[in-house]
């Protein structure tokens, strides 16, 4: 069975491995086709798509977008944008990431505060992204000795109710649909068990279905066999599309390999297949 892996995160965002290593890996791995969704930029996709032309893998162009439904943060992974469609999406969550440096200054200040000794500058130039995350904080922390492991800064110093980071305000995930289908692109909502309980996707997917969403990630690292049978039972309740990613960050989610997550994926090539449809 031909397999592949639609989402992926490059050092444009938060992972470890450049866009053309990850193309690289894919091949290593045997995958038929990759997407790069880094969060909420298309920046990485032109040394991306270079590096597919002299690839066996398939490269898919993607974006992976922070919104929000009813105070509820949602993925939601746009697919297939064409070139001309990538300085749309730079202009569509431009907003965006300036609401996500604010959001950085002000984490870096009540860091700062409390006794961390870290910077905006140093933790900006650990990465290409055009805007930093937690991940990248977080390796700062523990570089620093501030914390054991990059789980312990996030659930010890880093995690939203301790107070230090304040979530900038997020694309709303209806619009965001309506975005990606009016750029020609395939709706998919990422590993929606880490966000929403099923009663609340009864409520969410005939919204997104009506929106223009095409398809829910079923197949997902860290869901359960049992988010798998329910995720599987709401795409074909609702009349959606299989989708499925290893969500990789190279050494930033050391558990999770491209292609194979925790060891527990194997995503067909016909999801993508059936995407393009």
């Amino acid at each position: 069975m031909k397999l592949c892996d639609l989402h992926s995160h490059s050092t444009f965002s938060d992972g470890t491995f450049t866009p053309t290593q990850i193309v690289a890996l894919a091949e290593e791995l045997g995958l038929s086709a990759v997407a790069l969704t880094d969060h909420n930029t298309s920046k990485g996709l032109p040394e991306f798509m270079k590096a597919g032309e002299h690839s066996s893998v398939e490269t898919i162009p993607g974006c992976e977008f922070s919104t929000d439904w009813e105070g509820h943060e949602l993925h939601i992974v746009g697919l297939f944008f064409s070139e001309e469609k990538w300085a749309e999406v730079e202009d569509y969550v431009e907003l965006l990431n300036m609401a996500k440096k604010n959001s950085n200054l002000k984490l870096i200040k009540n860091l700062n505060d409390a006794g961390y000794e870290i910077t905006y500058d140093e933790v900006a130039k650990s990465t290409d992204a055009s805007e930093f995350n937690r991940a990248h904080v977080a390796k700062i922390l523990l570089k620093k000795g501030y914390a054991s492991s990059m789980d312990d800064a996030f659930k010890n110093i880093l995690r939203e109710d301790l107070g230090y980071y304040i979530p900038p305000k997020r694309l709303n995930a209806l619009t965001t649909i309506r975005f990606i289908k009016d750029n020609g692109g395939a709706a998919i909502l990422a590993h929606a068990f880490l966000n929403l309980t099923y009663e609340e996707l009864e409520i969410f997917l005939p919204q997104a279905k009506e929106a223009g969403l095409d398809a829910m990630e079923t197949l997902y690292s860290k869901f359960s066999d049992e988010e798998t049978t329910r995720a599987k039972e709401l795409v074909k309740r609702f009349g959606l599309k299989e989708s499925g990613g290893s969500d990789f960050h190279g050494t930033n989610k050391p558990d999770i390999q491209l292609g194979s997550g925790m060891g527990n994926l194997k995503i067909p090539l016909k999801f993508m297949e059936k995407l393009t449809v």
